[in-house]
């Protein structure tokens, strides 16, 4: 995916900490995420972050007893991590991001202002900024319904292998995902698209939320 496609989807990608990788294709970067979350805080500010092992959390973030945070793990500004969240091998969160109570965010980048309510289960994934997750929804990451596990995206109509069996989407600035929705793996969701609750989005199945 070339820089200013990515930057379809995430407007602020290119300028980001991340601008090094915006030519990946998001589901080879979300498979190096541990690497690149490993890479990026051995350039932070250390007057800045609080750096511990493999986790590093700004000084303004908020995290709540009883979270369990497995680095490699960056915390950016005004972050919120509620208790009984679990972000794990390899998360970046931009800033003023919240990951709520019972939500998991594995292999991932969230950019800033994004939002995981509750029992959410977000895996290899990239979501832009000002993302949402009601109650419940998730973005699933793995084939695990078939023998041949590789996930596949679908580009103008037509199916192209990725490689990879771990990728869940490719999330947009602003889009809106409802209370128990389901995002299967290798989905692309352009800018302020909105997920109704209960929903199915598989577009290896069909090009459309059905």
């Amino acid at each position: 995916m070339t820089p200013a496609a990515l930057a379809a989807f995430v407007a602020g990608f290119s300028s980001s900490p991340l601008g090094r990788w915006s030519g990946d294709e998001p589901w080879h970067s979300t498979t190096r995420a541990g690497a690149i979350v490993e890479e990026l805080i051995g350039g932070l500010r250390e007057a800045e972050y609080r750096v511990a092992g493999a986790v590093a959390v700004h000084q303004s973030a908020a995290i709540e007893s009883g979270a369990l945070i497995k680095g490699p793990v960056v915390i950016g500004p005004g972050c919120f991590v509620a208790a009984g969240a679990c972000l794990r091998a390899g998360v970046w969160l931009e800033r003023d991001c919240v990951v709520g109570p019972g939500a998991e965010l594995k292999s991932s980048f969230l950019f800033a202002g994004g939002r995981l309510a509750h029992f959410n289960f977000v895996g290899d994934s990239i979501l832009g900024s000002d993302v949402n997750l009601e109650a419940g929804s998730i973005v699933a990451n793995s084939r695990n319904e078939r023998a041949d596990k590789e996930i596949r995206i679908r580009r103008g109509g037509v199916l192209h292998g990725t490689g990879v069996e771990k990728f869940g989407a490719l999330i947009g600035d602003h889009v809106r995902i409802g209370a128990n929705a389901v995002i299967a793996p290798g989905s692309l969701l352009l800018p302020g698209q909105v997920v109704p609750r209960l929903v199915l989005v598989d577009q290896e199945a069909a090009p459309s939320i059905s």
